[in-house]
């Protein structure tokens, strides 16, 4: 297999590129080199880009067989890529400057879907036009029109490429249908849906094998109308309690169906940027599974929060329970040593992040100190409430994880729960039966006083499991909107 040689400015330049992605996610591992590291991404992916269209300058190319031309090829022109290019930035930046940040989890997801479809295409050109990809082993002489055989360490290139590209296609558009309320956060069981999943995945593999073999095209349709049911088969079990995990781990599969697309290209860049990506999604999603106590197979297996989907979520509400106001909650901070704030997907959905850090800026100059505790699976994606946090300005040094603050609870004055509650259920630790029984939680009930804000007592949280801390004796209930009830207490507060 014989390709053209690498320019070896071409390969500097990607090189340069490769190391501006890995000084990315660098900086994109805290909040406060965030912004340092999606520049360097931004440096990076330019470099990649422009050093591509240099190098693979649009040119009519013919092809011939013997003395005679016999099939020519027009390649799209550079005027039409820039203006592909052109169309597709517009987007992206009006998505950019309009999508809420309550929005972004399915926001992510639906980036990842189109990473995976891209795979997909860029796989079905490959095997309908090889010889245009450079992929092309030999001409077979066929009545109408030429055959290409295509070399074999390309068809599995080309095989994997497009079963994990439709794997996440598919399965990205059902976590993005979940997300956006589309969909219902309970699982969907299949009966006998093991079963189904790996007689499918075993089916995908063996004609991935098969296709090294043999090219006919019933073969490679098949991998790919399979790989689309197995993402949407993968995905739809999954409940809500997991889905930070999913959005990760489809972070990760759009990375390898980008790397393996790049073999196919010849794209040095492309290889690089999948590797890392998928590697560190791959990293990312065993973090979150450790952090939730979740075994990685088990979730992608689906099924967890299956109890929780089938109990009566409201059963508990008759519980008692104590309810404050906003005078309450302002009176009790203001006179704590130290108040612990946790915000949770409520916080995002009211985009009450502003006004809780206006809140923290009061009790500090009453003089309580005041930390933010952030679970690692907080929201709907990992990172979510870091992120909501910088938009106001939280200053980094108040943001802890959940290992590094959750000792600190019990000699805590308050802490203020807002919006989050699968996070600091407790019946992840007493509660055998329970959906999220071992996933580590915030030990908001060790707490001298808790507050918590949530709309109201008949709601559950996302994985549909009542939580106890509701109806504990040091627990007031503050039911209203998170950012109408913080601006209370900041009004309360002057």
């Amino acid at each position: 297999m014989e390709h053209a040689s690498v320019n070896p400015w071409a390969a500097l330049a990607y090189l340069v590129a490769g190391v501006c992605f890995i000084l990315a996610l660098r900086g994109l591992s805290s909040p406060a080199t965030s912004q340092r590291g999606n520049r360097m991404g931004i440096i990076g992916m330019t470099i990649a880009v422009v050093t591509t269209l240099v190098t693979h300058a649009p040119m009519l190319q013919v092809a011939a067989i013997g003395n005679g031309a016999w099939f020519e090829l027009d390649t799209v022109t550079l005027i039409e890529i820039l203006a592909a290019i052109g169309i597709g930035a517009a987007i992206g930046l009006f998505t950019a400057r309009k999508i809420a940040m309550t929005d972004m989890p399915q926001l992510v997801a639906a980036f990842h879907s189109l990473v995976g479809m891209a795979a997909v295409l860029v796989a079905a050109a490959a095997f309908l036009n090889p010889q245009a990809f450079g992929i092309a082993d030999r001409v077979i002489p066929m009545i109408g029109q030429p055959f290409f055989a295509i070399y074999p360490q390309s068809r599995i290139e080309m095989g994997l490429g497009i079963a994990i590209g439709a794997i996440t296609f598919s399965g990205s558009v059902i976590a993005f249908l979940k997300l956006n309320g589309n969909m219902g956060g309970a699982p969907i069981l299949l009966p006998g849906r093991h079963v189904i999943n790996l007689t499918v995945l075993a089916a995908i593999l063996g004609l991935v094998a098969y296709f090294t073999q043999d090219q006919s095209p019933w073969i490679f349709w098949t991998i790919t109308a399979l790989s689309f049911a197995i993402g949407f088969l993968l995905i739809v079990p999954i409940g809500g309690a997991d889905m930070p995990v999913v959005v990760s781990m489809l972070n990760s599969y759009s990375g390898w169906a980008a790397a393996a697309m790049g073999f196919t290209l010849h794209n040095t860049a492309m290889i690089i940027t999948g590797a890392l990506v998928g590697s560190s999604g791959a990293i990312l999603s065993y973090i979150m599974c450790k952090a939730m106590n979740r075994s990685f197979i088990s979730v992608i297996a689906g099924g967890f929060g299956a109890a929780a989907a089938t109990s009566d979520g409201g059963a508990k509400v008759d519980r008692p329970w104590k309810r404050g106001s906003a005078e309450d909650a302002a009176f009790l901070m203001s006179q704590a040593e130290q108040v612990i704030i946790v915000p949770g997907y409520g916080m995002a959905v009211a985009q009450a992040q502003h006004a809780l850090r206006e809140m923290g800026d009061k009790l500090k100059a009453h003089g309580v100190r005041v930390k933010y505790a952030i679970h690692p699976v907080a929201g709907r994606m990992p990172g979510h409430m870091n992120v909501l946090l910088a938009e106001a300005n939280v200053p980094y040094d108040e943001v802890f994880e959940l290992e590094d603050i959750n000792g600190e609870f019990a000699q805590t004055d308050v802490a203020f729960v807002i919006g989050a509650n699968d996070v600091t259920n407790p019946a992840a630790k007493t509660d055998k039966t329970s959906p999220i029984y071992g996933m580590p939680v915030l030990d908001v009930e060790k707490a001298k006083t808790v507050l918590f804000v949530k709309r109201s007592m008949g709601g559950v949280g996302y994985a549909g499991v009542d939580n106890d801390v509701f109806y504990m004796d040091n627990t007031m209930m503050l039911l209203a909107d998170a950012k109408k009830m913080v601006e209370e207490i900041v009004k309360s507060l002057d």
